[in-house]
């Protein structure tokens, strides 16, 4: 098993460099023999294959640390500006350790990353497929919660309880859509909304009872992002076109250099249990 993962990492170095040069362009495909082939290993198949379930169905602990080496070599060199140099990895790590352990839950390969280490100004949401290790969109602004809002625009409280109207961080599997709506000046609005399952036990898990969802809101503008209830919204036009294609099945992930949720959450460490 480690002898296939050298090659893999071998050969998505050369993949890394292909991605690189063309860029992952938001609403795009990227995808060439290289890069295929790279992902062919990821999946532990070959790459002509039509459908394959991917190495981390199975995988122990150290077999997560590689393909999610993999995926951080494809994504690294066009993700930039995050908060922190982990933020990535981080949520990489937990999407693979939680598609390991409950490959049942993980019915689409795609990821919704938000690093909310960074100012309500600034494009800090992306969708990945993890599969062909592509960006899918992004990067894009994401409101928070106004109840972790600062002066500053970077969130800084962070709550799972009832009516904190805060962001919630962690792993999340996305469940179905539905009719949303909200208000947003003193007025009506209505949205696609996507209800999220909270996966890290004590820092999320209250998402589907606090009613947290992502979903589109007049508020988040391509400059800037206003404050939610506590959820990860994003422009109205991005949320009819993105959350069809994340409902039932995919993951989400909302990262902020929080120490005491890096430290606790099991995602983050990467466990499979």
């Amino acid at each position: 098993m480690r002898k296939g993962f050298l090659a893999q990492n071998a050969l998505v170095g050369v993949a890394a460099l292909v991605v690189a040069a063309g860029y992952f362009a938001p609403q795009r495909d990227h995808t060439g023999p290289v890069l295929n082939a790279a992902v062919g290993f990821v999946k532990g198949t070959d790459s002509s294959a039509a459908a394959a379930t991917t190495v981390t169905t199975t995988a122990d602990n150290g077999e997560v640390e590689d393909v999610t080496e993999t995926a951080l070599n494809a994504f690294s060199s066009v993700v930039r500006g995050l908060s922190r140099p982990e933020a990535l990895k981080t949520a990489i790590n937990s999407y693979f350790a939680f598609k390991s352990a409950h490959p049942d839950e993980v019915k689409k390969p795609y990821l919704y990353f938000v690093d909310f280490g960074l100012p309500a100004t600034a494009k800090r949401g992306y969708v990945f497929d993890m599969e062909k290790l592509q960006i899918v969109d992004g990067p894009f602004t994401v409101a928070a919660g106004r109840g972790s809002a600062s002066d500053g625009g970077v969130p800084t409280k962070f709550s799972n309880a009832a009516k904190s109207a805060a962001t919630s961080l962690g792993l999340y599997v996305t469940k179905a859509l539905y009719a949303f709506s909200g208000h947003s000046a003193g007025r009506a609005y209505n949205s696609v909304g996507l209800r999220l399952d909270g996966k890290s036990t004590g820092f999320n898990d209250n998402a589907l009872a606090r009613g947290v969802v992502a979903h589109g809101a007049p508020y988040v503008t391509p400059n800037k992002a206003g404050r939610s209830q506590g959820c990860p919204a994003m422009e109205p036009s991005r949320a009819q076109r993105l959350l069809p294609k994340l409902s039932e099945g995919a993951l989400v992930f909302l990262f902020a250099p929080d120490k005491n949720w890096l430290s606790r959450d099991p995602w983050v460490k990467g466990s499979t249990t």
